[in-house]
This record gives C-alpha cells, structure tokens and sequence, in this order.
C-alpha cells in the first residue's frame, strides 16, 4: 500500500498525484491521511474545545474530499481508503507506515503538516518510519534519471534495491553517486607544497562503488547505469546530478562522505533544495 499525507496545500496535491500515479503503476491500493490538532495557545473559555473539534474534522474531510478528486483525475479504478485523525503527525505516519510499501508527502505543508519537513521533525520522522519516504520536490515531473547515493556500507544496500527497482519500472536510467571526502588530508594540505597522489583514494572509491552495485545489475539487466565517484561534499555531488532527474534516493545512515546524511546538514539541504522528489530509504538495522 501507498501511503500519502494530505493537508490540502498545494505541494500535498502535487504528493496525492504522484503517489497516484505509483500506484497504478506498481498495483497497490492507496491511502490518504490527513490529521489535525487543536492549535495550541487558544484563549482558555472564549472557544469551546468540542467546537474547534468539529471544525476541524470537517475541514479534514473537505481536504481528503479534494485529494480523491485528485486521485479521480489519475485514475478512475483507484479507490483510495482514507483515515482522519486527532493526532500528532510523526506518530500517525509511523503508524501507518507499517503496512505500506511507500509513504509520500508533499514538500510544504498546512494544518497538521505546517513544519513537517522543516528541522527536527524530518529527521524524526526518516528515523522513524518503516518503509520508504518519498518528499516531493520540483514544480512538475522530470523524465530524466533516477540518482541514488551510495556509501561504503552493506545495510546501506536497501536504498540501492530500491533506486534499482524504481528504475526498472519506470524504464529510466540510473545514476550511482559515490561520494567520498578526506578531510584530514585536506587539512594537511593547506601547508603541503606538493601535489598528493589521490589516484589510490579514487580507485578505493570506484572499488568501493562497485561492491555496493554488485548483483543488482545482473537483477536488472535492463537497467543502464552511469557510475560518479567524485570527490566532494555528497549534498554538493547529489545536488548537481539531481539537476533534471526524476528522483534522487538517499539513506538514513551512511559511512564516508555520506555519514549522517538524513541526521545533519547535509539532509536537510536535499530536502529543502532538491530540485526533484526525494527518497529517503531506512538503511539501519531495525530494533
């Protein structure tokens, strides 16, 4: 199942269409969740709490009426199931990401969602859902490549499995970014007189990019892959392929240059200045 939030704003709408069209193309059935709460710091006695409840739902169910038309326009035969709740937002998604294949959510937000990608409530919520987390990004679709980003590390090879897999059903080209950075070695050389030999590093990394994409291309025969290894910042390196791609997919943990992707800096600048969809694939071993 597809799991996507809605909230009624615009980049919500642009995420109900998008996880539409995924699942006609994968076959699942889809979900729409919209949640509300009661704004904090209402004048105590001037609004009756039951009052602002009703309100509330109601709007909910206005907006979920809205993301079915949506849906309607994508495809008549999808009947998408829909939950309205009173709840926090990260705990609701988590929930409901147990069941799903795919959780999307649009980039900005209103009600409920105002926020969602903003600070420590991503990366709250990439920690904790249990499927793959799809933020749309970019004005409209692209047909250009899928670009995933590849560390050093085996558990990392979900977000592989997944970039793969999405690019073989939307019979795209992939884009393998491996990253790496030595900041040690640039320390040292700010006072080195000599040119350093990187070529070892640079042959590591390709060693490196090729063990991560080992077997998947004989799962995938049909999939063309275009091999980066650059030495740079990983948002830098996916920022610059990520230009005219369709999606670009990241880990939640990494090692090298992609350590702490969706935990720092680094994450939040992908999601906020991707210029496309960004997938956010749970890579750590689950507790």
């Amino acid at each position: 199942m597809i799991v996507v939030g809605v909230d009624g704003s615009p980049s919500s709408l642009q995420a109900v269409r998008w996880a539409a069209e995924e699942a006609v193309r994968h076959g699942h059935p889809l979900k729409l969740v919209h949640v509300h709460q009661t704004p904090a710091g209402l004048p105590g006695g001037m609004l009756d709490p039951a009052v602002v409840g009703t309100a509330l739902r109601a709007q909910g169910e206005s907006r979920l009426r809205e993301a079915r038309e949506t849906v309607a326009e994508v495809s008549a035969d999808l009947r998408p199931a829909s939950v309205l709740a009173p709840a926090p937002v990260v705990p609701v998604l988590a929930e409901e990401s147990l069941d799903a294949s795919l959780l999307v959510l649009g980039s900005r937000g209103l009600g409920g969602f105002t926020g969602l990608l903003i600070g420590s409530t991503a990366v709250a919520l990439a920690g904790r859902v249990h499927c793959p987390m799809v933020v749309i990004r970019g004005d409209g679709p692209a047909e250009g490549p899928i670009v995933v980003g590849v560390d050093g590390l085996r558990d990392a090879e979900a977000a592989v499995a997944f970039a793969f897999e999405e690019v073989s059903r939307h019979h795209a080209d992939l884009v393998a970014v491996h990253a790496w950075t030595e900041p040690v070695v640039d320390t040292v050389l700010l006072g080195h007189s000599e040119p350093l030999d990187f070529a070892p590093v640079q042959q590591r990394a390709y060693e490196t990019l090729g063990e991560r994409l080992a077997g998947w291309q004989e799962k995938y025969p049909d999939v063309r892959v275009v091999r980066e290894v650059v030495r740079d910042h990983p948002s830098r390196a996916l920022l610059r392929h990520a230009e005219g791609a369709r999606l670009v997919v990241v880990g939640t943990r990494g090692r090298g240059g992609f350590r702490g992707l969706l935990l720092g800096s680094t994450g939040q600048h992908l999601l906020h200045h991707a210029p496309c969809p960004v997938a956010v694939v749970r890579t750590e071993p689950r507790t």
